[in-house]
């Protein structure tokens, strides 16, 4: 009898672990329409990617545990800072939307703040490993970005921060 129950246990179990595990969606590429992001920041405020329509867009995947990303903030400030009222092929300003994969509330916001992420696009289902966000576009390593124009297409996929400057520069007015 303990055999059967202990049987049947096993098999909930399982069933219960197939229909609750979320695979990782393929990763959009370069042509794609970007799927749409809509995130909280860290004031609880609703930000949606689809907002910055008009504007070329980097998706920075990133967090404050990870320091390949914490050193490449800096980098990152200093691009925003250079092409925020650029005109582009494509898009109108450019504009960075972070998705931090953090758990940690405190410390993502300790981050933003330590590192003078001054763009108002920061958000997070605060889900880490789990993030909705990162399963949507396939990030299995961070720092890792999106580039997307003016109509939300997808014209750089999975490019490290370094990156982005030189596509940017290719699209500069």
């Amino acid at each position: 009898m303990k055999k059967i129950i202990l049987g049947i246990v096993v098999l909930l179990t399982v069933v219960v672990g197939l229909y609750s595990f979320k695979p990782m969606q393929s990763r959009p590429m370069n042509g794609e329409k970007a799927p749409n992001l809509i995130f909280k920041n860290p004031e609880g405020k609703v930000m949606a990617l689809s907002e910055l329509k008009g504007k070329i867009v980097m998706i920075d995947f990133w967090a404050s545990w990870c320091g390949p990303c914490r050193r490449a903030n800096p980098f990152v400030v200093d691009m925003y800072k250079k092409y925020h009222n650029k005109k582009f092929n494509g898009g109108n300003g450019f504009e960075i939307y972070s998705v931090s994969l953090d758990k940690d509330m405190n410390a993502w916001k300790a981050a933003i703040e330590k590192d003078g992420l001054a763009w108002p696009y920061h958000v997070s289902d605060l889900k880490g490993w789990g993030s909705e966000a990162g399963r949507m576009y396939g990030i299995e390593s961070i720092p890792q970005c999106y580039l997307i124009d003016g109509e939300g297409t997808i014209i750089g996929a999975g490019l490290r921060p370094e990156n982005v400057a030189e596509e940017l520069n290719r699209r500069l007015k």
